[in-house]
């Protein structure tokens, strides 16, 4: 015969760290703002909100477990996420009532943006690139019939749109996404985890290995501009006239000149993928594992982070 005894389970820390808004748990995609509020989107369904003025996050509770992937606020206030199961969630200005919307197309979508307009543009695999005017009611697709992946996708202006993709694809169109065709190619078909355009003529993408590239011709050349970092490049972060860049092993990247210089940041083996640059220029990026990195960003680049 045998006899045991055990303690009783006392699951009161679980419980208390269960009802923070940051769970380690969690890996975050995406970072948006409008006047009022910053969003930031991640896996499982989750969705956290604060607003300018506060220190406190909060969670918001929407009924899915599908991974967000993709988060942008509209001219009008609203925001819209893309998830990983092609859905995409609209929120109302303050983040906190949200509605979901099925895309028609069975292809992968990757990215999405919210045009001028406020209409609701995504794209993602075989170039499809899809958008609605009406908030999800109705939707036209088009297609380059490229087996290629869209991973990028911005407006510039009410005209003037362009996405970056596999292969090295860079599109463009001139009448607001009527009509897309290929604007050129990047390097060695370089893959743009991310890209950032100030104007038709002038932009950048990243990737792999810290390659950051630069074109001001509109994609017909490029330049790799000199990076102190080996990290993955994952995303851009812009305000006014200020240029970073996010990426691997919280990697934050300012650009001085011709040069993308590291900031000083937690050496953590975590990834930042996305952020928001406030007024008072503190940088809020986030990443994996409850990652919500603030960094104030110097006028003077501090020292390389070795």
């Amino acid at each position: 015969m045998l006899t045991g005894c055990e303690a009783p389970l006392n699951l009161d820390a679980v419980h208390q760290q269960s009802q923070h808004a940051i769970q380690r748990t969690d890996f975050y995609q995406s970072v948006a703002n409008n006047d009022n509020v910053i969003v930031v989107a991640g896996n499982t369904g989750v969705l956290l909100t604060r607003p300018h003025d506060s220190e406190h996050w909060q969670r918001v509770a929407v009924p899915t477990h599908d991974s967000f992937i993709d988060l942008d606020s509209c001219p009008d206030g609203s925001f819209i996420a893309l998830t990983f199961s092609n859905q995409i969630w609209h929120g109302d200005a303050n983040a906190r009532h949200w509605s979901s919307h099925d895309l028609p197309s069975p292809e992968q979508m990757m990215t999405l943006t919210c045009a001028p307009d406020n209409a609701w543009w995504t794209a993602g695999s075989f170039t499809t690139i899809q958008h609605s005017a009406d908030q999800g009611t109705s939707w036209q697709e088009a297609s380059l019939q490229e087996d290629a992946i869209l991973t990028n996708l911005q407006f510039l202006d009410a005209d003037h749109a362009i996405a970056t993709g596999e292969y090295g694809l860079l599109l463009k169109t001139e009448d607001g996404g009527e009509n897309w065709d290929i604007a050129g190619y990047l390097p060695d078909e370089f893959y743009p985890h991310a890209s950032h355009f100030r104007s038709a003529e002038d932009g950048w993408v990243g990737g792999l290995n810290g390659f950051i590239y630069h074109t001001n011709d509109g994609g017909q050349s490029w330049t790799r501009q000199s990076t102190d970092t080996s990290a993955p490049i994952f995303g851009f972060v812009t305000r006014e006239q200020e240029l970073l860049a996010l990426g691997d092993n919280s990697t934050v990247l300012q650009l001085r000149g011709n040069q993308w210089l590291s900031l000083n940041t937690p050496n953590q083996p975590l990834y930042l993928r996305g952020g928001v640059l406030l007024e008072n220029r503190q940088l809020l990026a986030a990443g994996g594992r409850g990652l919500l990195l603030n960094l104030d960003i110097p006028t003077a680049v501090l020292a390389s982070k070795k």
